[in-house]
């Protein structure tokens, strides 16, 4: 068996992944096969490489990092995930998780958290940077009926997606889905949700803090 942990890197910012490989790279035992830049070229080099650990960013600019993460899992549900972002709120955390993450660290966290949580991950336990641990912690014992996390994780892309504009037409290309597909889950988001209209979907949106 080998020693080397293998990774693949994905996120939309070359500046940034060349600043956490370099971080990585530092250590003898980790190794980056791979970087992508989109979801899509992550998941051709996912199966190509076969990378033991994937780390990636959520904010990417085809499909959002939830929905690859669920499509990957669809893969291979042996497949081992660390997010690492800039999203500090619980509910990307408890999405993240949901949809199969195995760890979730924010980019706000000292290095040594990230290569940390790296081998935790590769061991097949689940971390959380210490920055928002106790908030997701306090969000499920305060609030495990908030409205969001009633969504699943595809509801959940779907949604940031109509919030960032997106017409059905396009989060139906994003995703690879029908348009009419979309629209049938944007119903059933704001059934879920408890609102009438886009405009109280937003208001509820701003309320949580999710735009």
């Amino acid at each position: 068996m080998s020693d080397i942990t293998r990774l693949l890197l994905v996120d939309d910012h070359a500046i940034v992944r060349e600043g956490y490989r370099r971080l990585l790279e530092m250590r003898p035992d980790l190794r980056i096969v791979g970087e992508a830049g989109t979801a899509r070229d992550a998941l051709e080099q996912f199966r190509v490489l076969e990378p033991d650990v994937l780390v990636l960013d959520l904010g990417l600019p085809d499909m959002g990092g939830v929905e690859l993460i669920r499509r990957l899992v669809q893969r291979d549900a042996r497949v081992r995930i660390l997010v690492f972002t800039m999203h500090r709120e619980p509910l990307f955390a408890t999405q993240a998780l949901r949809a199969g993450a195995l760890g979730y660290v924010t980019k706000s966290s000292p290095p040594a958290v990230l290569v940390e949580a790296v081998y935790t991950v590769a061991a097949r336990r689940q971390v959380i940077s210490p920055d928002i641990a106790p908030e997701l912690a306090l969000a499920l014992v305060d609030r495990p009926r908030e409205p969001l996390a009633e969504l699943a994780p595809r509801e959940f892309e779907i949604l940031r997606l109509l919030l960032d504009g997106c017409s059905a037409e396009e989060i139906g290309e994003r995703l690879s889905i029908s348009s009419k597909t979309v629209q049938n889950c944007h119903y059933q988001i704001k059934s879920k949700l408890g609102v009438r209209s886009d405009i109280e979907l937003t208001r509820l949106a701003l309320r949580l803090g999710l735009i």
